[in-house]
């Protein structure tokens, strides 16, 4: 049923226009956090969201420096958006895993969250596809 309710979201999500606004409920890493949407009638989803268009380092990374960068990129993210914060998301697409969505984040100041976290060199510009190494070879 749990699949089912977010496969719904997740649909009438795309076919909204107007930013949806979010409860962050805790950060997973430097691209992703887990929300709370709430829905006509009361309900409320629970959904994984990562933010569209960024790279960041994984936290169990090939060398190092792509640990400790990862680490800094999640310690951020919680600092821009903390838990119980309210943030909106748009352009919000299905991802590749099964309750997690792709969307732009924005806070309650209007900052683009991926935006920051790129000038901030904490991330990167992603459009898909293979992922550049954060570690040198």
């Amino acid at each position: 049923m749990r699949k089912f309710v977010v496969g719904f979201l997740l649909c009438v999500w795309c076919s909204v226009s107007d930013a949806v606004p979010a409860r962050v409920g805790y950060i997973v890493d430097g691209d992703t956090f887990a929300a709370t949407v709430k829905l006509d009638g009361g309900v409320d989803v629970s959904v994984r969201v990562r933010i569209r268009n960024i790279d960041t380092p994984e936290i169990h990374g090939d060398c190092e420096y792509e640990r400790e960068m990862a680490a800094r990129a999640r310690e951020r993210l919680g600092q821009l958006i903390p838990t119980g914060t309210t943030v909106n998301l748009d352009n919000i697409k299905d991802d590749k895993y099964l309750g997690r969505i792709d969307a732009n984040v924005t806070d309650s100041h209007g900052r683009d969250i991926g935006d920051v976290m790129i000038h901030e060199k904490l991330a990167r510009r992603y459009n898909g596809g293979r992922r550049k190494p954060w570690c040198e070879r």
